[in-house]
C-alpha cells in the first residue's frame, strides 16, 4: 500500500504505476445485487440457463460493475492522506474492452496520470486497468478524477 501524505508526493509519483491489487471474483451474487441496484436485469447478467446458448456460455458482469469496482481496488493500492476533501470528480474515458464472464477473477493496476493546481486545490487523475484472469485483454480501462481540496 503507498500512502500519500502530501501533494508534493503525490505530484512525484505523476507517470507512476503505483501497484497492483489482489484478485477478486465476480460472483453472480454480486451480478445480481448489482442488478437489484440499478434495475438493469438484463438476460446476459442474470439468467443463467438463457446466457448459457448466449454469445458468451454463460451470464457476465455489467461493464458498469466492474467500473463500480475501481474505488475500492484503488482503495488496495494507495492511500491518499493528503490534508482536506477528496471529491469524485468523474471519468474522462472508459472503455470495455472483454466481458467479464460470471466466475472469473479481476485486479487493478493503478497509476497516477497526473496531478494539475486547479483553483481550489489539486485535480489528480488516476488510471486504471482492470485485467481478467487468464486473460489478455483488459475488462475496463479508465480514467477517473479527484478533486483535492485542502
Amino acid at each position: 500500500m503507498r500512502t500519500f501524505t502530501t501533494f508534493e508526493e503525490l505530484e512525484a509519483a505523476a507517470g507512476e504505476e503505483i501497484g497492483t491489487t489482489d484478485w477478486v471474483q465476480i460472483t453472480q451474487e454480486r451480478v445480481n445485487q448489482f442488478a437489484e441496484a440499478t434495475g438493469d436485469h438484463q438476460w446476459i447478467h442474470v439468467d443463467v440457463e438463457a446466457a448459457k446458448a448466449g454469445p458468451f456460455g454463460g451470464t457476465i458482469a455489467h461493464g458498469y460493475l466492474t467500473l463500480s469496482l475501481v474505488p475500492w481496488l484503488g482503495s488496495q493500492v494507495f492511500d491518499l492522506a493528503t490534508p482536506g476533501a477528496k471529491l469524485n470528480y468523474g471519468v474522462n474515458k472508459v472503455r470495455f474492452p472483454n466481458p467479464v464472464l460470471v466466475g472469473s477473477s479481476v485486479r487493478a493496476k493503478v497509476s497516477v496520470k497526473e496531478v494539475i493546481d486547479i483553483p481550489a486545490g489539486k485535480q489528480l487523475t488516476l488510471g486504471y486497468v482492470v485485467e481478467i484472469d487468464g486473460q489478455d485483454k483488459p475488462a475496463c480501462v479508465a480514467e477517473t478524477v479527484v478533486l483535492l481540496l485542502p
